[in-house]
């Protein structure tokens, strides 16, 4: 049985009492279905990727038979077809696959205007990208780490969405989905030198031997400088924190898995995000 628990304007998802993800009433639910998957609900059994694991691969523990597990229970509580599922093919880059197109090696966006199409974006520090235009009724999804987040995969996004769909930037609407924070994300001195470019106030301890670094603030200051309007993006800023869907995983241990906390054999949660019917 399907359950919905609703708490100011975010929506979660449960089966059997489970948590399974988390909705931004900030996107348009009723021309989008999405969320933000936790990391509860799921099969996975190797502590660091309990339960709710989405991704496999020959250096993480998980058999491949238990994540299709887990996909289906997720599709089956937040109400896609996993077997309409087209997850990012993760290249830390800005590389963005036009779904209709042919579809790159590897790539770390994805944007389309099919109908019935479930995309994805991954994440475990790195930043779940979700994106639609409610006019064209067009969305998208991107994986944007600290080296995607500097080679500009968000607005490599956006740009996709305008020039095949012809959407308006300033009709387009981002979510920022759990990530790691500025509290417990640190960088080399030299890469961090790189977001302080962006702006001084995307690092704390410049002069440190490993600076801290805010990548959804550098995310936000890229996508504004693009055209995307301040009040079209929802990330850790806002100022009603029921509303806030960007929490820090490293620092949320019981509903988020997090490599920079759990180390290599990290569990995956997504955002995920497709047009309705």
């Amino acid at each position: 049985m399907r359950a919905t628990v609703t708490t100011g304007g975010i929506l979660a998802q449960s089966l059997a009492s489970l948590w399974f993800f988390l909705a931004s009433s900030f996107l348009f639910q009723e021309l989008f279905l999405h969320g933000f998957t936790t990391r509860s609900g799921g099969i996975s059994y190797v502590p660091t990727l309990s339960s709710m694991n989405l991704f496999s691969s020959s250096r993480r523990r998980d058999p491949k038979v238990v994540v299709k597990e887990n996909l289906r229970r997720l599709g089956e509580a937040a109400g896609f077809n996993p077997e309409a599922f087209h997850p990012v093919k993760v290249d830390h880059a800005n590389t963005v696959w036009i779904m209709g197109k042919p579809e790159p090696d590897w790539y770390d966006g994805i944007v389309t205007d099919q109908k019935g199409i479930t995309i994805a974006a991954l994440g475990a520090d790195c930043i779940p990208l979700l994106f639609c235009d409610p006019v064209k009724k067009v969305c998208g999804a991107a994986h944007s780490g600290w080296k995607g987040t500097l080679l500009g995969v968000a607005m490599a996004a956006v740009h996709a969405m305008v020039a095949e769909f012809g959407c308006s930037v300033k009709d387009i609407l981002v979510v920022l989905g759990p990530s790691v924070g500025p509290c417990c994300f640190t960088l080399s001195k030299e890469d961090a030198e790189k977001f302080h470019a962006i702006h001084p106030n995307c690092v704390r301890l410049i002069d440190s031997l490993r600076p801290y670094v805010d990548i959804r603030k550098a995310t936000r200051i890229l996508l504004e400088r693009g055209g995307i309007l301040p009040q079209n993006i929802q990330d850790d800023s806002v100022t009603d924190r029921s509303q806030n869907v960007t929490l820090c995983t490293s620092c949320h241990p019981d509903k988020f898995f997090s490599n920079v906390r759990d180390g290599s054999n990290f569990g995956t949660q997504i955002g995920f995000i497709s047009i309705q019917d």
